[in-house]
Protein backbone atom coordinates (compact mmCIF):
# COMPACT_ATOMS: atom_id res chain seq x y z
CA UNK A 1 0.00 0.00 0.00
CA UNK A 2 1.37 3.46 -1.38
CA UNK A 3 2.29 6.03 1.65
CA UNK A 4 -0.27 8.76 1.50
CA UNK A 5 -0.80 12.46 2.66
CA UNK A 6 -4.15 14.11 3.53
CA UNK A 7 -3.46 17.71 1.32
CA UNK A 8 -6.28 20.40 1.14
CA UNK A 9 -7.55 21.44 -2.23
CA UNK A 10 -6.62 25.31 -2.62
CA UNK A 11 -9.70 25.86 -4.52
CA UNK A 12 -12.67 23.38 -2.56
CA UNK A 13 -10.51 22.79 0.71
CA UNK A 14 -11.55 18.77 0.19
CA UNK A 15 -9.19 16.64 2.06
CA UNK A 16 -7.38 14.57 -0.60
CA UNK A 17 -5.30 11.38 -0.07
CA UNK A 18 -1.80 11.71 -2.19
CA UNK A 19 0.96 9.75 -2.23
CA UNK A 20 4.20 10.74 -0.69
CA UNK A 21 6.15 9.78 -4.10
CA UNK A 22 4.34 11.93 -6.01
CA UNK A 23 4.99 14.95 -3.69
CA UNK A 24 8.52 14.52 -3.53
CA UNK A 25 8.71 14.33 -7.48
CA UNK A 26 6.72 17.47 -7.10
CA UNK A 27 3.72 15.99 -8.94
CA UNK A 28 0.94 18.49 -8.42
CA UNK A 29 -2.06 15.42 -8.37
CA UNK A 30 -6.12 16.71 -9.11
CA UNK A 31 -8.92 17.44 -6.38
CA UNK A 32 -10.60 14.37 -6.19
CA UNK A 33 -13.66 16.77 -5.62
CA UNK A 34 -13.20 19.62 -7.97
CA UNK A 35 -10.37 18.88 -10.04
CA UNK A 36 -8.36 22.27 -9.55
CA UNK A 37 -4.73 21.18 -9.23
CA UNK A 38 -3.40 20.60 -5.60
CA UNK A 39 -0.68 22.74 -6.51
CA UNK A 40 -0.22 25.95 -8.80
CA UNK A 41 2.96 27.66 -7.06
CA UNK A 42 0.26 30.38 -5.09
CA UNK A 43 -0.21 31.19 -1.98
CA UNK A 44 -4.47 29.79 -0.88
CA UNK A 45 -6.29 32.79 0.16
CA UNK A 46 -8.38 31.14 4.00
CA UNK A 47 -10.72 31.95 5.27
CA UNK A 48 -12.36 30.67 8.43
CA UNK A 49 -14.31 28.05 7.20
CA UNK A 50 -11.40 26.66 5.39
CA UNK A 51 -8.49 27.35 7.55
CA UNK A 52 -8.48 23.87 9.73
CA UNK A 53 -8.52 21.91 6.61
CA UNK A 54 -5.19 23.55 5.00
CA UNK A 55 -3.11 24.42 8.97
CA UNK A 56 -4.60 21.63 11.30
CA UNK A 57 -5.97 18.75 8.57
CA UNK A 58 -3.09 18.84 5.99
CA UNK A 59 -0.41 16.42 6.38
CA UNK A 60 2.06 18.97 4.83
CA UNK A 61 3.01 22.17 6.78
CA UNK A 62 1.29 25.61 6.43
CA UNK A 63 3.17 29.35 6.16
CA UNK A 64 0.34 31.57 6.14
CA UNK A 65 0.67 35.18 5.91
CA UNK A 66 -1.70 37.33 8.02
CA UNK A 67 -1.83 40.78 6.05
CA UNK A 68 -4.24 43.52 5.89
CA UNK A 69 -5.28 45.42 2.59
CA UNK A 70 -4.78 48.76 3.76
CA UNK A 71 -0.44 47.84 4.97
CA UNK A 72 1.93 49.17 3.02
CA UNK A 73 4.60 46.67 4.50
CA UNK A 74 2.08 43.70 3.63
CA UNK A 75 1.75 45.35 -0.02
CA UNK A 76 5.57 45.34 -0.28
CA UNK A 77 5.68 41.86 0.62
CA UNK A 78 3.02 40.25 -1.43
CA UNK A 79 5.15 39.79 -4.56
CA UNK A 80 7.91 38.07 -2.61
CA UNK A 81 5.70 35.81 -0.77
CA UNK A 82 4.25 34.72 -4.11
CA UNK A 83 7.45 33.88 -5.57
CA UNK A 84 8.05 32.26 -2.10
CA UNK A 85 5.31 29.99 -2.50
CA UNK A 86 6.90 28.86 -6.18
CA UNK A 87 9.54 27.88 -4.49
CA UNK A 88 8.80 26.28 -1.56
CA UNK A 89 5.45 24.47 -2.23
CA UNK A 90 5.06 21.66 -2.73
CA UNK A 91 6.68 20.68 0.20
CA UNK A 92 4.94 23.49 2.59
CA UNK A 93 1.90 25.03 1.34
CA UNK A 94 1.63 29.03 1.38
CA UNK A 95 -1.58 30.76 2.29
CA UNK A 96 -2.79 34.41 3.31
CA UNK A 97 -5.02 35.59 5.86
CA UNK A 98 -6.75 38.99 5.31
CA UNK A 99 -6.63 40.30 8.71
CA UNK A 100 -9.77 42.90 7.94
CA UNK A 101 -11.89 39.93 6.47
CA UNK A 102 -10.85 37.23 9.05
CA UNK A 103 -11.10 39.32 12.77
CA UNK A 104 -11.24 36.00 14.51
CA UNK A 105 -8.27 34.30 13.17
CA UNK A 106 -6.67 37.37 13.69
CA UNK A 107 -7.57 37.16 17.54
CA UNK A 108 -7.37 33.45 17.75
CA UNK A 109 -3.74 33.45 16.60
CA UNK A 110 -3.29 37.09 18.83
CA UNK A 111 -1.83 38.89 15.43
CA UNK A 112 -0.29 42.49 17.20
CA UNK A 113 1.50 43.71 14.20
CA UNK A 114 0.94 42.80 10.31
CA UNK A 115 2.72 41.27 8.17
CA UNK A 116 2.87 38.14 10.60
CA UNK A 117 3.91 35.18 9.09
CA UNK A 118 3.05 31.69 11.05
CA UNK A 119 3.96 28.19 10.52
CA UNK A 120 1.51 25.39 10.83
CA UNK A 121 2.49 22.12 10.98
CA UNK A 122 -0.96 19.53 11.78
CA UNK A 123 -2.19 22.68 13.49
CA UNK A 124 0.17 23.28 15.92
CA UNK A 125 2.06 26.51 15.64
CA UNK A 126 5.84 25.75 14.73
CA UNK A 127 6.90 29.09 14.36
CA UNK A 128 6.24 32.80 13.81
CA UNK A 129 7.97 36.07 12.39
CA UNK A 130 6.36 39.72 11.73
CA UNK A 131 7.94 42.06 9.65
CA UNK A 132 8.80 42.19 5.47
CA UNK A 133 10.87 39.40 4.60
CA UNK A 134 11.95 38.54 0.49
CA UNK A 135 11.48 35.47 -1.34
CA UNK A 136 14.90 34.44 -0.07
CA UNK A 137 14.93 35.04 3.42
CA UNK A 138 11.30 33.39 3.49
CA UNK A 139 12.01 30.76 1.86
CA UNK A 140 15.38 30.25 4.08
CA UNK A 141 13.57 31.07 7.82
CA UNK A 142 10.64 28.43 6.30
CA UNK A 143 13.30 25.92 5.97
CA UNK A 144 15.14 26.80 9.03
CA UNK A 145 11.74 26.43 10.90
CA UNK A 146 11.30 23.09 9.52
CA UNK A 147 14.89 21.86 10.52
CA UNK A 148 15.60 20.99 6.75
Amino acid sequence: MTDALLLACPACSTLNRFPREKLAAGSAGKCGQCGSPLFAGHPVVLHATSFEAHAAKSDIPVLVDFWAPWCGPCKAMAPQFEKAAGRLEPAVRLAKVNTDDEQELASRFAIRGIPTMILFHRGREIARQSGVLDAGAIERWTRDALGR
